[in-house]
Protein backbone atom coordinates (compact mmCIF):
# COMPACT_ATOMS: atom_id res chain seq x y z
CA UNK A 1 0.00 0.00 0.00
CA UNK A 2 0.81 3.33 -0.51
CA UNK A 3 0.54 6.26 1.97
CA UNK A 4 1.28 9.79 2.05
CA UNK A 5 0.66 12.65 4.29
CA UNK A 6 0.26 16.06 3.12
CA UNK A 7 0.20 19.75 5.19
CA UNK A 8 -3.04 22.14 4.46
CA UNK A 9 -2.16 25.45 3.05
CA UNK A 10 -1.57 27.70 5.93
CA UNK A 11 -4.89 29.52 5.99
CA UNK A 12 -6.78 26.09 6.59
CA UNK A 13 -4.65 25.07 9.63
CA UNK A 14 -7.01 26.30 11.95
CA UNK A 15 -9.02 23.73 10.72
CA UNK A 16 -6.91 20.72 9.09
CA UNK A 17 -4.65 18.91 10.82
CA UNK A 18 -3.32 16.99 7.35
CA UNK A 19 -5.03 16.06 4.05
CA UNK A 20 -3.86 11.81 2.87
CA UNK A 21 -3.81 9.89 0.55
CA UNK A 22 -4.35 5.85 0.81
CA UNK A 23 -3.80 3.71 -2.16
CA UNK A 24 -3.72 -0.30 -3.07
CA UNK A 25 -3.33 -1.00 -6.30
CA UNK A 26 -3.33 -5.03 -6.35
CA UNK A 27 -6.29 -6.73 -6.90
CA UNK A 28 -7.46 -9.80 -5.65
CA UNK A 29 -10.58 -11.28 -3.49
CA UNK A 30 -9.88 -10.98 -0.03
CA UNK A 31 -11.04 -7.72 2.23
CA UNK A 32 -8.72 -5.28 3.59
CA UNK A 33 -10.00 -4.78 7.77
CA UNK A 34 -9.20 -1.15 8.88
CA UNK A 35 -9.79 -0.09 12.34
CA UNK A 36 -11.20 3.54 13.17
CA UNK A 37 -10.11 4.42 16.36
CA UNK A 38 -10.90 7.38 18.85
CA UNK A 39 -9.23 10.00 17.99
CA UNK A 40 -10.81 13.20 19.28
CA UNK A 41 -11.11 14.50 15.78
CA UNK A 42 -13.67 14.60 12.79
CA UNK A 43 -12.75 13.89 8.94
CA UNK A 44 -13.65 13.33 5.07
CA UNK A 45 -13.19 10.43 2.97
CA UNK A 46 -13.38 10.25 -0.69
CA UNK A 47 -13.25 6.64 -2.46
CA UNK A 48 -12.35 7.44 -5.83
CA UNK A 49 -12.32 3.92 -7.65
CA UNK A 50 -15.92 2.98 -8.53
CA UNK A 51 -17.11 -0.23 -6.70
CA UNK A 52 -14.53 0.12 -3.64
CA UNK A 53 -16.76 1.71 -1.08
CA UNK A 54 -16.29 0.91 2.71
CA UNK A 55 -18.35 -1.47 4.54
CA UNK A 56 -19.10 -1.01 8.15
CA UNK A 57 -18.72 -3.46 11.00
CA UNK A 58 -23.15 -3.62 10.39
CA UNK A 59 -22.32 -4.29 6.60
CA UNK A 60 -23.25 -1.13 5.74
CA UNK A 61 -22.30 0.81 2.62
CA UNK A 62 -20.65 4.23 2.73
CA UNK A 63 -20.73 6.71 0.64
CA UNK A 64 -18.42 7.28 -2.29
CA UNK A 65 -17.58 10.79 -0.48
CA UNK A 66 -18.78 11.00 3.50
CA UNK A 67 -18.21 12.93 6.56
CA UNK A 68 -17.83 11.44 10.03
CA UNK A 69 -17.96 12.79 13.23
CA UNK A 70 -16.44 12.02 17.27
CA UNK A 71 -16.42 8.16 17.49
CA UNK A 72 -16.49 7.11 21.18
CA UNK A 73 -15.03 3.73 20.66
CA UNK A 74 -13.53 2.04 17.82
CA UNK A 75 -15.59 0.71 14.56
CA UNK A 76 -14.11 -1.63 12.00
CA UNK A 77 -14.41 -1.06 8.32
CA UNK A 78 -13.92 -3.31 5.61
CA UNK A 79 -13.06 -2.45 1.53
CA UNK A 80 -11.53 -4.67 -1.20
CA UNK A 81 -8.56 -5.32 -1.95
CA UNK A 82 -7.74 -3.01 -4.88
CA UNK A 83 -8.74 1.13 -3.54
CA UNK A 84 -7.50 4.24 -4.14
CA UNK A 85 -8.95 7.48 -1.48
CA UNK A 86 -7.87 10.65 -0.13
CA UNK A 87 -9.20 12.03 3.26
CA UNK A 88 -8.76 14.96 5.64
CA UNK A 89 -7.80 14.74 9.05
CA UNK A 90 -9.91 17.74 11.15
CA UNK A 91 -9.31 20.28 14.10
CA UNK A 92 -12.23 18.72 17.05
CA UNK A 93 -14.21 22.01 16.35
CA UNK A 94 -14.15 21.53 12.54
CA UNK A 95 -18.24 20.15 12.15
CA UNK A 96 -19.36 23.49 13.64
CA UNK A 97 -16.28 25.99 12.07
CA UNK A 98 -16.29 24.51 8.73
CA UNK A 99 -19.49 22.97 8.05
CA UNK A 100 -21.99 24.97 10.35
CA UNK A 101 -23.25 21.58 11.97
CA UNK A 102 -23.77 20.68 15.50
CA UNK A 103 -21.33 17.96 16.12
CA UNK A 104 -22.82 15.91 18.06
CA UNK A 105 -25.59 15.28 15.29
CA UNK A 106 -22.38 12.88 13.48
CA UNK A 107 -21.23 11.63 16.50
CA UNK A 108 -20.53 7.66 15.91
CA UNK A 109 -22.30 8.35 12.56
CA UNK A 110 -21.60 10.08 9.22
CA UNK A 111 -23.38 11.53 6.39
CA UNK A 112 -22.71 11.83 2.62
CA UNK A 113 -21.15 14.85 0.79
CA UNK A 114 -22.62 14.35 -2.81
CA UNK A 115 -25.97 15.94 -1.89
CA UNK A 116 -24.70 17.97 0.69
CA UNK A 117 -21.95 19.87 -1.39
CA UNK A 118 -24.25 19.89 -4.38
CA UNK A 119 -26.94 21.98 -1.95
CA UNK A 120 -24.33 24.20 -1.42
CA UNK A 121 -23.26 25.20 -5.07
CA UNK A 122 -20.17 23.01 -4.85
CA UNK A 123 -20.36 19.69 -6.25
CA UNK A 124 -17.51 18.07 -4.31
CA UNK A 125 -17.15 14.51 -5.40
CA UNK A 126 -17.71 16.04 -9.23
CA UNK A 127 -15.05 18.00 -9.35
CA UNK A 128 -13.15 15.24 -7.53
CA UNK A 129 -13.49 13.20 -10.21
CA UNK A 130 -12.69 15.88 -12.77
CA UNK A 131 -8.48 16.18 -11.55
CA UNK A 132 -5.97 14.52 -12.91
CA UNK A 133 -2.98 15.25 -10.05
CA UNK A 134 -3.16 14.90 -6.24
CA UNK A 135 -2.16 17.96 -6.10
CA UNK A 136 -5.66 19.49 -7.87
CA UNK A 137 -7.38 17.48 -5.59
CA UNK A 138 -5.88 18.88 -3.04
CA UNK A 139 -6.51 22.01 -4.29
CA UNK A 140 -10.39 21.47 -4.62
CA UNK A 141 -11.01 20.05 -0.79
CA UNK A 142 -8.85 23.43 -0.33
CA UNK A 143 -11.22 25.51 -1.91
CA UNK A 144 -14.37 23.59 -0.71
CA UNK A 145 -13.37 24.05 2.67
CA UNK A 146 -12.46 27.81 2.02
CA UNK A 147 -15.91 27.90 0.49
CA UNK A 148 -17.67 26.70 3.30
CA UNK A 149 -15.63 28.62 6.00
CA UNK A 150 -16.73 31.47 4.23
CA UNK A 151 -20.32 30.98 3.79
CA UNK A 152 -20.07 29.50 7.45
CA UNK A 153 -21.71 32.07 10.07
CA UNK A 154 -21.79 29.31 13.15
CA UNK A 155 -18.20 29.90 15.05
CA UNK A 156 -16.85 28.28 17.90
CA UNK A 157 -17.64 29.66 21.43
CA UNK A 158 -14.29 30.97 22.46
CA UNK A 159 -14.27 29.65 25.81
CA UNK A 160 -15.18 25.91 24.64
CA UNK A 161 -12.55 26.67 22.36
CA UNK A 162 -10.15 27.47 24.91
CA UNK A 163 -11.29 24.65 27.19
CA UNK A 164 -10.55 22.34 23.99
CA UNK A 165 -7.44 23.53 23.12
CA UNK A 166 -5.99 23.25 26.48
CA UNK A 167 -7.24 19.45 26.97
CA UNK A 168 -5.90 18.69 23.69
CA UNK A 169 -2.78 20.15 24.76
CA UNK A 170 -2.56 18.68 28.18
CA UNK A 171 -3.06 15.13 26.32
CA UNK A 172 -6.12 14.82 28.56
CA UNK A 173 -4.21 15.06 31.80
CA UNK A 174 -6.71 17.68 33.35
CA UNK A 175 -9.20 18.37 36.37
CA UNK A 176 -12.53 19.97 34.57
CA UNK A 177 -13.63 20.78 37.76
CA UNK A 178 -10.42 22.83 38.74
CA UNK A 179 -10.90 24.52 34.49
CA UNK A 180 -14.71 25.14 35.49
CA UNK A 181 -13.93 26.46 38.77
CA UNK A 182 -11.24 28.78 36.88
CA UNK A 183 -12.84 29.70 34.14
CA UNK A 184 -16.56 30.55 35.70
CA UNK A 185 -18.87 27.81 33.66
CA UNK A 186 -20.80 25.18 35.35
CA UNK A 187 -20.56 21.51 34.46
CA UNK A 188 -24.23 21.54 32.70
CA UNK A 189 -23.03 24.62 30.70
CA UNK A 190 -20.00 23.17 29.54
CA UNK A 191 -21.25 19.64 28.84
CA UNK A 192 -23.98 21.20 26.28
CA UNK A 193 -21.38 23.45 24.57
CA UNK A 194 -18.70 20.63 24.21
CA UNK A 195 -21.52 18.63 22.26
CA UNK A 196 -22.53 21.18 20.26
CA UNK A 197 -19.25 22.56 19.03
CA UNK A 198 -16.69 18.82 19.48
CA UNK A 199 -19.10 16.44 19.44
CA UNK A 200 -18.67 14.76 22.64
CA UNK A 201 -18.44 15.69 26.78
CA UNK A 202 -15.31 17.32 27.79
CA UNK A 203 -14.48 14.15 29.82
CA UNK A 204 -14.83 11.87 27.52
CA UNK A 205 -12.56 14.33 24.60
CA UNK A 206 -10.24 14.49 28.07
CA UNK A 207 -10.26 10.24 28.19
CA UNK A 208 -9.76 10.22 24.59
CA UNK A 209 -6.39 12.45 24.94
CA UNK A 210 -5.10 10.81 27.60
CA UNK A 211 -5.69 7.52 25.47
CA UNK A 212 -3.97 8.82 22.78
CA UNK A 213 -1.21 9.78 24.91
CA UNK A 214 -0.56 6.13 26.00
CA UNK A 215 -1.00 5.07 22.38
CA UNK A 216 1.91 7.50 21.12
CA UNK A 217 3.87 5.82 23.84
CA UNK A 218 3.24 2.27 23.00
CA UNK A 219 4.16 3.24 19.22
CA UNK A 220 7.12 4.85 20.52
CA UNK A 221 8.04 1.22 22.07
CA UNK A 222 10.44 3.25 24.78
CA UNK A 223 9.08 1.24 28.09
CA UNK A 224 10.42 -1.89 29.85
CA UNK A 225 6.67 -2.75 30.86
CA UNK A 226 2.99 -2.48 29.86
CA UNK A 227 2.35 -0.99 33.55
CA UNK A 228 4.62 1.47 33.15
CA UNK A 229 2.64 3.40 30.34
CA UNK A 230 -0.53 2.44 32.42
CA UNK A 231 0.81 4.76 35.64
CA UNK A 232 2.31 7.27 33.80
CA UNK A 233 -0.70 8.05 32.23
CA UNK A 234 -2.89 8.12 35.16
CA UNK A 235 -4.65 4.84 34.87
CA UNK A 236 -5.24 2.61 38.25
CA UNK A 237 -3.29 -0.56 36.90
CA UNK A 238 -2.42 -2.13 33.48
CA UNK A 239 -5.68 -3.94 33.83
CA UNK A 240 -7.74 -0.57 33.64
CA UNK A 241 -5.40 1.09 30.51
CA UNK A 242 -5.84 -2.41 29.08
CA UNK A 243 -9.76 -2.29 29.37
CA UNK A 244 -9.62 1.56 27.99
CA UNK A 245 -7.53 0.43 24.95
CA UNK A 246 -10.12 -2.25 23.83
CA UNK A 247 -13.07 -0.05 24.16
CA UNK A 248 -11.15 3.05 21.57
CA UNK A 249 -8.75 0.56 20.08
CA UNK A 250 -10.70 -2.36 19.48
CA UNK A 251 -7.94 -4.56 20.95
CA UNK A 252 -5.35 -4.94 23.63
CA UNK A 253 -2.11 -3.15 23.11
CA UNK A 254 -0.09 -6.43 22.46
CA UNK A 255 -2.35 -6.86 19.88
CA UNK A 256 -2.16 -3.62 18.24
CA UNK A 257 1.27 -4.29 17.94
CA UNK A 258 0.93 -7.64 16.81
CA UNK A 259 -1.82 -7.87 14.36
CA UNK A 260 -2.08 -3.63 13.26
CA UNK A 261 -0.11 -1.94 9.96
CA UNK A 262 -0.56 1.66 11.48
CA UNK A 263 -0.06 3.06 7.85
CA UNK A 264 -2.04 6.13 8.67
CA UNK A 265 -2.56 7.32 11.93
CA UNK A 266 -5.40 6.12 14.14
CA UNK A 267 -6.58 3.89 10.88
CA UNK A 268 -4.16 0.87 11.34
CA UNK A 269 -5.25 -2.17 8.90
CA UNK A 270 -5.86 -5.13 11.00
CA UNK A 271 -3.78 -7.78 9.84
CA UNK A 272 -6.06 -11.04 11.39
CA UNK A 273 -9.48 -11.97 10.67
CA UNK A 274 -11.46 -12.40 13.74
CA UNK A 275 -14.27 -13.94 12.37
CA UNK A 276 -16.46 -15.60 9.82
CA UNK A 277 -18.74 -12.58 8.98
CA UNK A 278 -15.00 -10.66 7.81
CA UNK A 279 -14.34 -12.86 5.07
CA UNK A 280 -14.92 -12.69 1.45
CA UNK A 281 -19.02 -13.25 0.70
CA UNK A 282 -20.38 -12.47 3.99
CA UNK A 283 -20.67 -8.35 3.14
CA UNK A 284 -23.05 -7.24 0.60
CA UNK A 285 -21.90 -6.43 -2.80
CA UNK A 286 -18.75 -7.82 -2.13
CA UNK A 287 -19.59 -11.71 -2.82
Amino acid sequence: MHFQQIPPPEYLKPYVRYYWTLENPDRGDELKTFSAIADGCPGLIFQQLSGTNFYDQDEKKLPACFLYGQATGYRELYTPQQFRQIGIYFQPHALRTVFGLDADALTNNCTDLGGLSRRELFNLPERLLDTRTLQEQIDVLSQYLFYLIQQNTQRIDARTQQIASYIAGARGDVSLPLLQRDLGISERSLERRFREHIGISPKLFARIGRFQAALDRLREGQYDKLSDIAFEYGYADQSHFIRTFREFAGCSPQQFHQQSNELIENFPERMAVKDAKKEKGKIPGLA
